[in-house]
């Protein structure tokens, strides 16, 4: 059984996108160009969010930064696919972009004085083997896995709400904080158990080519 993620929602928003990569295939900027100029935007802001952790317009610019770093991930593999732009190199920057994008852009929560860091510690490990997880199918001769609950898309959703919750100014409920992040850990574990799960069912069933 498939889990419900926001995942589910990319061919919709790469459609969106579509006349966008005709112009920036035109332009002749490349896929891997495009990841990096995710990868870069997403540590920077990380930096800045770990050194204005109070400020409202960097709280509140947060959801916008996901939205386009979720706008150049799709653009980046619709470059790689539709206008003949795969490479070798580009798989692994993508992979590993996307990991250290995840790490940069979540790290700072782990510093609020409201989350206890050894549970966001716990986020931030299982946000990583959840990848990996995802990864390790193809090698198992599965196809990519992105199974949810909570996959990339769905953490940028809920660390996106929290940051404008914040910034908006409106205050935290003692018990939300402390169930954030062991609700997250629990989320992100069955993620990981999904994905290998049907990874194993999907390479026993014949794999990507079955």
């Amino acid at each position: 059984m498939t889990t419900p993620t926001v995942y589910t929602l990319k061919p919709a928003f790469q459609e969106w996108l579509r006349p966008l990569a005709g112009t920036i295939a035109n332009l002749e900027i490349t896929a891997n160009q495009v990841t990096l100029l995710g990868c870069a935007v997403s540590v920077g802001y990380g930096f800045l969010l770990i050194w204005h952790p109070e400020s409202r317009v960097v709280l509140l610019l947060f959801p916008v930064l996901l939205f386009v770093r979720m706008a150049l991930n799709a653009l980046d593999g619709m470059l790689a696919r539709e206008f003949e732009q795969r490479s070798a190199a580009g798989v692994y920057l993508n992979e590993l972009g996307d990991v250290i994008s995840d790490v940069a852009l979540y790290t700072p929560f782990a510093f609020w004085p409201e989350f206890d860091s050894r549970w966001m510690a716990a986020v931030l490990v299982l946000t990583v083997l959840s990848e990996m997880a995802g990864i390790v199918a193809v090698m198992a001769g599965a196809s990519r896995r992105y199974d949810g609950p909570m996959g990339k898309s769905d953490r940028a959703l809920v660390f996106g709400a929290l940051a404008a919750w914040r910034g908006l100014g409106w205050s935290d409920a003692p018990w939300a904080s402390q169930l954030f992040a062991p609700l997250l850990v629990l989320l992100l574990s069955v993620t990981v158990v999904n994905r290998i799960r049907n990874g194993i069912a999907e390479a026993n069933a014949g794999g990507i080519n079955g």
